[in-house]
């Protein structure tokens, strides 16, 4: 089973799947974020939903280019998760599930080109403490923990 993060979901109220694929970057100690600042501001992983018709890697590459401008390669599946949120900007309920990834990012090719979004460079155990979800934080963690082995 698909562990969750963050809240249970409300009985009564009715959840949009929507999968998402998400990218640990890392450089040098540090991982790869984007700082979104609208509708509220947080950092994150980059990434996010999986349009109709395209798989998960296909999304990955579009959001990180979109969220950060940069292009990646060589990703991996870690794992995933739910996570049952409200989403203003499409406002929706949603039931995410979340696939994350690592990836190595290997250079930017420009500005975001998604609005609200700036590329963060930033050391991994803060990102770890920083991220705007337990879930990401989670997997940040595991995986700082994993490469020092």
């Amino acid at each position: 089973m698909t562990p969750r993060f963050g809240d249970a979901p409300e009985s009564g109220r009715r959840y949009v799947t929507r999968p998402g694929a998400y990218v640990i970057l890392p450089r040098a100690g540090s991982l790869l974020l984007t700082y979104q600042s609208h509708p509220y501001p947080e950092f994150q992983l980059p990434g996010g939903g999986i349009d109709p018709g395209e798989g998960p890697i296909e999304a990955l590459h579009r959001e990180v280019f979109e969220e950060t401008g940069w292009r990646m390669t060589r990703p991996r599946r870690l794992g995933a998760f739910r996570r049952f949120t409200f989403m203003p900007e499409y406002e929706i309920w949603a039931e995410k599930v979340c696939l994350i990834y690592t990836a190595m990012p290997v250079r930017p090719l420009g500005p975001p080109t998604e609005p609200h979004h700036v590329p963060t460079w930033m050391p991994v155990a803060e990102a770890a403490e920083r991220l705007g979800n337990p879930g990401d934080a989670a997997f940040v963690r595991r995986f700082a923990r994993s490469s020092r082995r």
